[in-house]
């Protein structure tokens, strides 16, 4: 369209043109005014293309959404957010890992690994044990080539704890970037803390209406403040030498998308408040 306005402005023979103004009265206006209208519709590549992204990350998000988290997702439904996966993995497959983006707190939205889900069907199927939230947490803004990540699972125990955040297991792993978008990690401990006792296990062992006595209190405190930690080992050598590649499909500062390398399944992220552990 610029090069159509460029050959009635500027005449073969390379001189410019010049109109009477009382012949053509308009015709300067009009040729700014169709300019105008050639630059204000001309579309920005990078904004329709960001554009697009958010709307292939809503889409994705809403396939998830009736999943409970992937343990309800249907043969087809695991076929549509499948393609939503891979629809928004090619728009920055390839690139370079971004540890300061990385680093931080992602909550759980929808996975199909097993090793996970089993803890979603325990849930469902057992009434003395809720899960609750799940995240991951990375460690590595100050880091080039790995950090720590810490898996972490809100559960408890109905009446005895909390509701869903009675406790808290984490399984702690170092990272090492392998290739652009590989991390392998090496599992080194696993930890449970931050018990919650719920109120009537507190009433129970410690009744309101009674003087509390110094072993109670001893008791109570015992369990606010109880923590275990078993390092992981491999059965087999009694090493830590457990570990597992990771595929880091997709990043950006609102989501995060993970393939465990070797059939482990899939996850869907996205970014949560700051966890402290």
């Amino acid at each position: 369209m610029e090069l159509a306005f460029a050959t009635s402005v500027y005449p073969t023979n390379g001189h410019r043109a010049i109109y009477d103004n009382k012949r053509f009265p308009n015709k300067k206006q009009s040729f700014h005014n169709k300019f105008r209208c050639s630059v204000a519709v001309a579309p920005d590549a990078n904004r329709v293309s960001a554009v697009e992204l958010e709307n292939k990350k809503h889409n994705l998000l809403l396939a998830v959404q009736d999943t409970q988290r992937g343990l309800a997702a249907t043969a087809d439904q695991r076929s549509i957010i499948e393609e939503a996966l891979v629809s928004v993995e090619g728009y920055n497959m390839g690139a370079p890992i971004d540890m300061a983006v990385l680093d931080g707190t992602w909550r759980l939205q929808y996975t199909s690994a097993p090793d996970v889900l089993v803890l979603f069907e325990a849930a469902a199927r057992l009434p003395f044990f809720q899960v609750g939230q799940i995240f991951q947490k990375f460690e590595c803004r100050d880091q080039l080539r790995g950090g720590v990540i810490r898996n972490v699972v809100r559960w408890s125990v109905p009446n005895l704890l909390e509701e869903q955040e009675g406790a808290t297991l984490v399984v702690s792993a170092k990272f090492d970037v392998v290739s652009v978008r590989n991390i392998y990690l090496q599992f080194e401990e696993i930890k449970i803390q931050d018990i919650k006792i719920s109120e009537q296990l507190q009433a129970l062992i410690a009744p309101a209406l009674l003087p509390r006595s110094f072993l109670s209190l001893q008791i109570l405190q015992f369990l606010r403040t109880f923590t275990a930690q078993v390092p992981v080992t491999n059965p087999g050598t009694g090493r830590r030498s457990v570990g597992g590649l990771y595929y880091l499909s997709y990043l950006d500062r609102n989501m995060l998308l993970g393939r465990a390398v070797g059939g482990g399944g899939v996850f869907v992220f996205t970014k949560a408040q700051p966890l402290e552990l």
